[in-house]
């Protein structure tokens, strides 16, 4: 069966496309720097009939990273690659003159550095699959202008344009930068903890993805309304 990685899965959009592979057969490494919600997100997605492999850890730490895909190859290899795990930088969100940059720093770690060093832990095995794919969760905050967005924007913008080389260096891969759009998330309440305008619930933006796995498009950025509005 297929093999996923998929960071940030204990909540949210990770957990979401996490039990919509299981459904589908994939079997999985998941991680989370919460231990117990990590645990009990693997005993949800096993009840699929899938291998699940659950590696708690934080993916700013190298050892965390070589663990993670150390869990996947011991499930058949990795053939997809889901980088969902985010940092605000600020929480609530702050105007740029407010920003701390132990904060700033931290986004980038996560959002970009991480990002990019567990791209390159898997990548053999990924080159080695017959369908190989790399997704970077993005924002529409990397490509707009918003107010108190501009932290974790910059580092969504940096992280969209690794995926963009990546997917020129790796040409037998896909690689693709997805922005889900607004979401009910965690990352979005402590984001903005005042908005209390209903927001689309994770799964419902999951086809999306399962359309980009389907149909494989070329390399590039898609947002998830537009993927399930040409449906």
């Amino acid at each position: 069966m297929p093999v996923a990685i998929i960071t940030g899965a204990s909540k949210g959009l990770g957990r979401a496309l996490a039990a919509a592979l299981a459904a589908r057969g994939w079997d999985l490494a998941v991680d989370a720097r919460n231990a117990g919600a990590l645990e009990e997100t693997a005993a949800e997605l096993a009840a699929y009939g899938t291998r699940v492999e659950a590696v708690p850890g934080d993916v700013t730490d190298a050892g965390h990273r070589k663990e993670l895909v150390a869990a996947a190859r011991g499930l058949g290899g990795v053939d997809l690659l889901v980088n969902n795990a985010s940092a605000l930088g600020a929480e609530p969100l702050v105007r740029l003159d407010a920003l701390g940059l132990d904060g700033l720093r931290r986004a980038l770690e996560v959002n970009v550095v991480a990002a990019l060093g567990l791209v390159q832990e898997a990548l053999p095995a990924l080159r080695a699959s017959a369908a190989g794919a790399v997704i970077a969760v993005s924002s529409d905050a990397a490509a707009e202008a918003y107010e108190t967005w501009g932290g974790y924007g910059a580092s969504k913008a940096a992280l969209d344009h690794l995926s963009a080389v990546l997917g020129q260096e790796e040409p037998w891969l896909r690689v693709w930068a997805v922005d889900p759009g607004d979401l009910q998330t965690d990352l979005y309440a402590a984001a903005v903890p005042d908005d209390g305008d209903p927001r689309p619930a994770p799964a419902s933006v999951v086809p999306a993805f399962l359309r980009l796995l389907d149909e494989r498009p070329a390399s590039g950025r898609y947002g998830a309304p537009s993927l399930l509005a040409e449906r």
